[in-house]
């Protein structure tokens, strides 16, 4: 009689939702073997708008850019998984073999299965498994923390070159617990989001990220239009399609995506 074998299908969760799946992982290396989101999303199977939505919250919410990519030029541009990104990869492999040993140990002899040390990654799948609608989603550390009469203005790291400030009531921040080097989330809607083309504008928006356009998806009314950071990380925008036109807004082009800091909206994962 030939023995039961329970196959492992590792979804990694926490109580917010879904963090990691089989899904995502087999999007990041199909990535990584075809150099191609269209080709990465028609070999997973899922639509292509939804693999650039996954990558877009990967590299925004992970330390480091998941996935690097270039757009126009005369092959059209490409993707690659970073050496950070094949490392979660192989992370999540590791730990899924593990799961599978494990299953099969206990198949064999049903002993207790004992937990590995994944702190790192449990903190990436974290940020992964919060759920918003807010289409802008960062995290980092706060790097500054001021008191202005009843309010706060805190400053967020994206990268080296970048940070993100928002202005939150003092109750929020006693709420929230800010401190320096604390790892907080921070929101902004799409439609708080705006651009400008001439480098030598002056804005009073605190927050000005310039970067390359590397997505355009053009409806009746309005357009979306992502753009992609020197760190890899993305802002998207939607503005009107008559707006869009008239700045002649184009793949590859150097905009810079603008809002207030009062549009960001701080979380915090306890």
């Amino acid at each position: 009689m030939t023995a039961t074998r329970f196959l492992a299908r590792m979804s990694l969760d926490t109580e917010l939702g879904s963090a990691f799946s089989d899904t995502r992982i087999r999007l990041l290396e199909a990535i990584d073997h075809k150099g191609s989101i269209s080709q990465a999303a028609k070999a997973v199977p899922m639509s292509y708008k939804a693999a650039w939505d996954a990558i877009d919250i990967l590299n925004n919410l992970a330390s480091e850019p998941l996935v690097v990519r270039s757009v126009g030029g005369r092959q059209g541009g490409g993707s690659q998984l970073t050496e950070y990104g094949r490392r979660i990869v192989a992370m999540y492999r590791a730990l899924e073999l593990e799961y599978q040993q494990a299953l099969d140990r206990l198949c064999e002899r049903l002993h207790d299965v004992q937990e590995s040390d994944i702190h790192s990654f449990q903190r990436l799948m974290h940020h992964m498994s919060l759920k918003s609608s807010a289409r802008n989603q960062f995290s980092g550390p706060v790097v500054a923390l001021k008191p202005d009469g009843i309010h706060y203005e805190v400053g967020i790291r994206l990268d080296e070159d970048h940070q993100v400030v928002a202005v939150i009531t003092r109750a929020s921040a006693e709420n929230l617990n800010l401190s320096l080097g604390k790892e907080v989330f921070a929101f902004v809607k799409s439609s708080s989001v705006m651009l400008a083309m001439d480098s030598d504008i002056r804005l009073t928006a605190r927050n000005q990220l310039w970067g390359k356009v590397s997505e355009i998806h053009e409806g009746p009314l309005n357009t979306e239009v992502t753009l992609v950071l020197p760190s890899g990380r993305t802002v998207t925008c939607v503005v009107s399609t008559d707006s869009c036109v008239s700045l002649g807004v184009r793949l590859g082009l150097t905009v810079c995506a603008f809002f207030k800091s009062s549009s960001v909206i701080i979380a915090v994962y306890e």
